[in-house]
């Protein structure tokens, strides 16, 4: 980062920004292009400050074939936007924190790692965690 003054790296405040935002932007690249997809997400952070991220998607598309090839992504979330304004054009500016990681995405295929995903991501999305899955919890699941 070129801004060190800038960077985040206190665990609460990394949690305070993810917990704010609900959509996480996911880039990846298929050999030839990059392709970049925004998704509802989830998350949980270890106490080394390892963050899991949870995201729902469909079982095919784009994103799919790719992930499956070139399973390095990069994550990226932004949130507390605030314009700054000022009498000149080249002196306004905007607030804004984001966070970037780079992950591996992995498929989630064992049910009950289903279930606590989409808990993670509900809980995120939602505030609530008592969820009950009758059917459909074996739709993909992928964290990073």
């Amino acid at each position: 980062m070129r801004r060190q003054n800038r960077q985040v790296t206190d665990l609460n405040e990394i949690r305070g920004i993810i917990d704010e935002v609900k959509v996480a932007r996911v880039g990846m690249f298929d050999g030839k292009q990059v392709y970049i997809v925004p998704l509802n997400h989830g998350y949980e952070m270890d106490e080394e400050g390892k963050v899991i991220i949870y995201l729902h998607c469909a079982k095919v598309g784009r994103k799919i074939d790719i992930l499956k090839d070139f399973p390095n992504v990069c994550i990226e979330i932004d949130g507390r936007h605030e314009l700054v304004e000022a009498d000149a054009p080249c002196d306004y500016g905007y607030y804004y924190a984001s966070l970037i990681g780079n992950g591996t995405a992995v498929f989630v295929e064992d049910t009950d790692e289903k279930v606590h995903a989409l808990n993670m991501v509900m809980k995120h999305q939602t505030g609530k965690e008592d969820w009950e899955y009758v059917e459909n919890i074996n739709k993909m699941f992928m964290s990073t």
